[in-house]
Parts: C-alpha cells; sequence; structure tokens
C-alpha cells in the first residue's frame, strides 16, 4: 500500500481536477474531491509526523496540530467566501467534537488494545481540560446573552469580534506557557529529538517541501469540495449541519486521525493526545475567532454565535474528553466509550 500511495495521490487528485473543470456533476465531482483530500491529507499527517520527529513532542504535536487543521481551515475560508456561515459553524463544531472524540476515541482504543493502559504526562492533560472548558465557556456566554431582545445585529458582531480577540491572546499565551515557560513541566521525559530523528520517514528538508506540497494541494481540492455542498446537501436530503459537522469535518480530520493513530500503536499516547485535544483546542481558541477577523476581510459579517445543538455537542464532547484524559492515561474502553459519543451525536446531528 505504501508503494501505491504516490500513484493513487496524483490520480485522485487529477480526478478531482478533471471532474470540477469538466463539470461531472456535483455527486462525482464531491465523491472525487472527496477521495482525493483524503489522500492529501494523509500526505499532510505523514510529512507533518516526519517533521515532529525532528522537532520532539510539544512542538510536532504543535505543528501536526496546526497542519493537520490546515484543511478545515482551508475549506472554511472558501465556505465563508460563498457566504455559508452556517456550515462553517457546523464543520467547525463538527472539527472540535470529531477530534475529541472520533480521533482521541480511536487512538486510545487502538493503542489501548495493544497495550493494557497507555500514559501521558497529567499535568499537560489538566491544562488541557481547563482550556476545553474556556472554550465551552467562550461559546456558550456569547450565545445566551445574544438571545435576549436587547442586543443588535450590530452589537452582536462587536460581541464576537470582541470574544474572538480574547480567544486568539488565550490561545497564543497558551503557546508561549507550554512551549517556553513551563516546556519541561509539560513533555513526556522520555521524547528526544535524537530518538523521533532515528523514525523519521524522509529527510528534514523532504519533510517540509512534502508538507508544503500537501498544504497547497488541499487548498485546491478544498475549493472543488465546497462548490458542490449546496447540489449534494440537496440531493440526498441531508442538513447544513450534519454536511458541515461530519461529512466536512470527518473528511478534514483524515490527517489527524491517520497520525495519531499510528502514535498510539507506538506508545506515544501522550503525542496521540497532543494531537487529538491540542486540534481541536487550536480550533475552538484560534480558527473560529480569526475566521471571524477574516470575514471582516470578505465584507460578510460572520459572528461567534453557535446554535444550541452545536453547543451543546460541544459541551458533551468536552465533558467526556476531560473525564476520561484528566488522569494521564487512557484504556481500549475508554476509547470505545469516545467514540460511542460521537455515534450518538452523528445519529442525532443526521435527524435534525
Amino acid at each position: 500500500m505504501k508503494k501505491l500511495f504516490f500513484p493513487l495521490l496524483i490520480v485522485t487528485f487529477l480526478l478531482s481536477a478533471l471532474s470540477h473543470y469538466m463539470k461531472w456533476g456535483a455527486v462525482i465531482e464531491f465523491a472525487c474531491a472527496g477521495l482525493a483530500i483524503l489522500f492529501a491529507a494523509g500526505l499532510l499527517g505523514k510529512a507533518t509526523e516526519s517533521v515532529a520527529h525532528y522537532a520532539g513532542q510539544r512542538l510536532g504535536g504543535f505543528l501536526n496540530a496546526t497542519f493537520g487543521n490546515a484543511a478545515e481551515l482551508i475549506i472554511a475560508i472558501f465556505l465563508i467566501k460563498e457566504g455559508l456561515f452556517d456550515i462553517v459553524k457546523a464543520s467547525l463544531t463538527g472539527a472540535i467534537i470529531g477530534n475529541l472524540l472520533l480521533v482521541l476515541g480511536a487512538s486510545a482504543l487502538v493503542g489501548g488494545l495493544k497495550y493494557k493502559e497507555q500514559k501521558f504526562n497529567v499535568h499537560l492533560a489538566g491544562q488541557n481540560a481547563s482550556l476545553m472548558l474556556l472554550a465551552v465557556i467562550a461559546l456558550f456566554i456569547p450565545a445566551i446573552f445574544v438571545k435576549t431582545e436587547h442586543i443588535s445585529e450590530h452589537d452582536t458582531m462587536n460581541i464576537s469580534i470582541i470574544v474572538a480577540a480574547f480567544l486568539i491572546f488565550a490561545y497564543l499565551g497558551w503557546l508561549f506557557y507550554s512551549m517556553f515557560t513551563h516546556k519541561s513541566f509539560l513533555g513526556d521525559h522520555e521524547d528526544t529529538k535524537a530518538d523521533h530523528g532515528e523514525n523519521a520517514a524522509w529527510s528534514k528538508r523532504m519533510s517540509i517541501i512534502l508538507l508544503l506540497v500537501a498544504t497547497v494541494m488541499v487548498a485546491f481540492i478544498s475549493e472543488w469540495l465546497v462548490h458542490t455542498l449546496d447540489t449534494f446537501s440537496a440531493r440526498f436530503g441531508l442538513s447544513e449541519l450534519f454536511v458541515g459537522a461530519f461529512v466536512v469535518a470527518i473528511v478534514g480530520n483524515a490527517a489527524e486521525h491517520s497520525a495519531a493513530v499510528m502514535l498510539a500503536l507506538k506508545n506515544k499516547m501522550g503525542a496521540a493526545v497532543e494531537i487529538a485535544v491540542g486540534s481541536s483546542l487550536q480550533i475552538a481558541l484560534f480558527v473560529a475567532p480569526v475566521l471571524v477577523f477574516v470575514s471582516l476581510l470578505f465584507g460578510k459579517e460572520m459572528n461567534l454565535i453557535f446554535t444550541t445543538i452545536e453547543i451543546a455537542a460541544i459541551g458533551v464532547a468536552v465533558l467526556i474528553a476531560t473525564s476520561i484524559s484528566r488522569d494521564g492515561s487512557t484504556t481500549w474502553f475508554e476509547g470505545k466509550l469516545l467514540l460511542i459519543v460521537y455515534a450518538i451525536l452523528g445519529v442525532s446531528f443526521y435527524f435534525v
């Protein structure tokens, strides 16, 4: 399969391009783009993992989460350009719950079947839990206040901009805290750059080149995918909420899935948690707020007010992920619980 990966990547990318420019129909275009972005995201995840080998777990996990979220961010920007704000918010919701439940759950389940118990830095788990709660509070409070009759649409946007600025400030503070002032406090002591470097798939230079190539490919495929969503949703009678929260989010999460599960299989659960939880935090504290400001650049104001259903889904995901990961260890049974919650949310979203 490894030998076929690059040929399949090129073939699916070309098929996606042809289906888009030759107008083969929304369903075929969606299928081709969805398949192509899985391979492109797979390359993105593998290249990021290779770069992470040279950077160490903390920086490596951050890079993996950042480039793993590139697909969601790029898709969201094109959705904003089209004015599809509901799908943007649904996709952000799906990315958060997908990482906390599907990615973390699959990693804990697969890793737990091979190892009886997998441990990681308990202090990092605690800090992640606090940040996840901050994200829920930041989304919940504005949504509640805006529902009062006294807040105008203009004030709603002002609240969104201010809250978005605070969230970005909080995320930048977390990066400084975790990468500099408390780096040794939050890292796994057995983690070393040398160990990672010995197992790297490619050289440092080739890893960076492939990382950039994969990001560009994801950008093109994302644009092609976005143009098919309206027709695809109408054709199969799917709500924008379900398409954004699960279809788009699962496709966009392909990089995190592959990287986190592979690390869990190597008994590097700390790195897997760093990718899954770190990616959710980055979506909630950085990507979502940045998209508010991006919308202003397009002259189409997107606020930070999520629906009750979306906030409830994020709250449930944070609650169980925090409960399971806060002790600094996971087992296959806990992974199964996360996946069950994800399935329950998926079924519920489908019938909305």
